[in-house]
């Protein structure tokens, strides 16, 4: 069957998987499908749903028909709220932006404490087609032709490439009931308009237009994937003291100089943006241009995209037995060798690194640093911490202060965000400890 194949491949065998349920026809299937295989595929399996505090009784009547249907088959369900207009107003975002960001934000928590290393959201070939088009009428790149990813860090979408239609099949047979959202319906929003009104029109002209969509998305993913990668390796070559040559990168082709110069720097950019900044670089002498809430500098044949002089945490270094004081963040560390014996505090106050994969005696404690990469442990990908510091909404004066433990080789960890799945350490290994606690003096 192509729904249980497509849902399969996307789950390793012994995967503990959270599955966001919203009641709907779409994560009903994928949380019934996932816990009827769950022995055959070696899955343990949760439920999550999240209630948004936007539909007011019918949203709690959501909420309680998820437990319901979980609490009837025995399936762990975890259940949280949230207020997304109060998040909107407060984050200048729209609904369905503020609603996206809180959801998702609950659904890494709760993957966290339930140990889970993958979160299967239900999303299938239709969404996939909508988001595309939605994308194409605001002038989207590959990135955003690329549509829905099928893996994004731990997150996992089982079933992508299927229709809705082979969905709602699937519900029939099984005779699961489910809950519509009314919202759905309401042409206010752009995705109905696309939904109710557009696709129907291109399914005229092609009957597996979703499918097509599909194909497409993956191959512009595809080229996305190889420019980014061309992008990465310029960085890594060519940039040195915060900043890069600026001959070296107007010489490259638009779609990798662009792409270099929207991962160095910290603000979202438009098109407009970055084509002002390569517009700039070709000017010559000392110049400055102004992006939305950063600075750029052309001196002397480079572009300097590092903060103000002063603006983030000195260098320092920390030895086994030692403690050092962090003022610019109010935090002090200590660092000792120890018998690894507990897990990794869930506040990250504490991080427990094996002492053998350590490059070098000695851990390194600074700021950021522009181009900046680790691998988050359980996430299953990498990450700039330009979009670590992202996701948990960090003002440029937070993502400043905020330090980065690193080697000889790279990141370890960031304070109160990550740790790099490199040096995790297993019940009995020498590990070096940092202790992290706050200073008194600082309020």
């Amino acid at each position: 069957m192509r729904i249980t194949d497509s849902a399969h491949g996307l789950l390793p065998r012994g995967s503990r998987v959270l599955c966001a349920v919203s009641g709907g026809s779409d994560s009903i299937c994928l949380l019934h499908l996932l816990w009827e295989r769950r022995e055959d595929w070696g899955l343990t399996v949760f439920a999550a749903h999240f209630e948004h505090g936007l539909r007011g009784e019918e949203s709690l009547a959501d909420a309680r028909f998820v437990v319901a249907f979980c609490r009837e088959r025995g399936i762990p369900c975890t259940v949280g709220h949230g207020d997304v207009p109060a998040c909107a107003a407060e984050k200048r975002l729209g609904v369905e932006a503020a609603a996206r960001e809180l959801r998702y934000a609950f659904l890494e928590r709760t993957a966290d404490v339930l140990g889970c290393d993958r979160i299967a959201t239900a999303h299938n070939a239709d969404d996939n087609a909508e988001t595309v088009l939605m994308n194409l009428t605001r002038g989207s790149g590959l990135r955003g032709l690329g549509g829905i990813p099928p893996e994004r860090g731990r997150i996992v979408r089982p079933l992508l490439g299927i229709p809705r239609r082979e969905i709602e099949e699937y519900l029939a047979e099984n005779g699961l009931p489910h809950r519509e959202d009314l919202s759905n319906a309401d042409e206010r929003y752009r995705r109905n308009r696309i939904r109710h009104a557009v696709l129907p029109v291109l399914r005229e002209m092609n009957p597996a237009f979703s499918q097509a969509v599909s194909d497409t998305a993956a191959l512009c993913r595809q080229d996305e994937e190889l420019l980014q990668s061309l992008a990465a390796d310029f960085i890594r070559t060519q940039y040195r003291d915060g900043s890069l040559p600026v001959g070296e990168l107007i010489a490259l082709h638009p779609s990798v100089s662009s792409r270099v110069v929207r991962t160095l720097c910290e603000c979202s950019l438009s098109r407009e943006h970055v084509e002002d900044v390569l517009r700039f670089c070709a000017g010559g002498g000392l110049g400055f241009i102004d992006l939305p809430g950063q600075r750029l500098r052309r001196e002397r044949g480079r572009l300097y995209f590092e903060a103000e002089p002063g603006a983030a945490l000195p260098e320092r270094r920390i030895r086994p037995g030692e403690s050092l004081e962090l003022p610019e963040a109010g935090l002090r560390v200590r660092a000792d060798l120890v018998e690894y014996n507990q897990k990794i505090n869930s506040l990250f106050k504490t991080y427990c690194f094996k002492y053998e994969k350590l490059c070098g005696t000695e851990i390194l404690i600074t700021g950021r640093r522009p181009g900046d990469r680790m691998h988050p442990a359980n996430r299953g990908c990498g990450k700039s911490l330009k979009a670590l510091f992202g996701e948990a909404g960090m003002t440029r004066a937070e993502r400043d202060r905020t330090p980065v433990f690193r080697d000889a080789e790279g990141i370890l960890a960031v304070y109160g965000l990550a740790v790099d799945e490199r040096a995790l350490p297993a019940p009995g290994d020498r590990v070096l400890r940092l202790t992290i606690e706050k200073r008194e003096d600082v309020r």
